[in-house]
Formats: C-alpha cells, sequence, structure tokens
C-alpha cells in the first residue's frame, strides 16, 4: 500500500523560507513522477510544482523562481523548497505521486496522494 508523508510546514513570515518534504512507500520511487499541489480555503486544488523520475520539472507561473523541487531517490523522498513566501502561498500543501515517469501538472494524472502540510504566511 503506497503511502505518502508530508512534513516541514509551518508559520512563517513574508519573504521567509520553508522546505517541505514527502516521504514515499513506494518500491519503485525511482521510476514514478512525484508532484506538489496546493489547496486554500475556499479555493480548488491547484498545481504547485511536479518531477519527473529523470528529474525534469515544471512550476507554477506563481511560483517560478521562488520555489524549487528535488528527489533523493535512495531516501525514497521529495522535497519543495519555497523562497520569498508570499501570504498567497498560504495553503495545506500535498504530495503526489503518478504511476508513471513523466510529470503533469493535471491532478488526474497523479494516483497517490499525502494528507496535507500546513503552510501559513503571515505578513
Amino acid at each position: 500500500q503506497v503511502q505518502l508523508t508530508e512534513s516541514g510546514g509551518g508559520l512563517v513570515q513574508a519573504g521567509g523560507s520553508l522546505r517541505l518534504s514527502c516521504a514515499a512507500s513506494i518500491r519503485t520511487f525511482s521510476r514514478v513522477a512525484m508532484g506538489w499541489f496546493r489547496q486554500a480555503p475556499g479555493k480548488e486544488r491547484e498545481f504547485v510544482a511536479a518531477i519527473s523520475s529523470g528529474g525534469s520539472t515544471r512550476y507554477a507561473d506563481s511560483v517560478k523562481g521562488r520555489f524549487t523541487t528535488s528527489r533523493d531517490n535512495a531516501k525514497n523522498t521529495v522535497y519543495l523548497q519555497m523562497n520569498s513566501l508570499k501570504p498567497e502561498d498560504t495553503a495545506v500543501y500535498y504530495c503526489s505521486a503518478a504511476n508513471s515517469g513523466s510529470n503533469s501538472d493535471r491532478r488526474a494524472w497523479y494516483d497517490y496522494w499525502g494528507q496535507g502540510t500546513q503552510v501559513t504566511v503571515s505578513s
């Protein structure tokens, strides 16, 4: 059974940084794409970043230049480094995994989801 466990969320001031981690219990972790999404209160869950099995990445326009996703296949873990945080980045952040090595910005592409971690950015 696949489990994704996010950690690293919290409260930070605008301009600050946080690093989210997602530990995955996936035997073939190195062969699957991983994604990050977020959901603010009253809004739809939206794409943030994704990384393919080969390490290629894509980002939402709203986070380009500020967020970076990476993976450590030896640790079955994917990371989301978030810099220059803004109040509008406040949301629950979710890690996801696909049954494919290719990444995507579509929610439906991903088959497994974590429980989410709260990120709050104060102004």
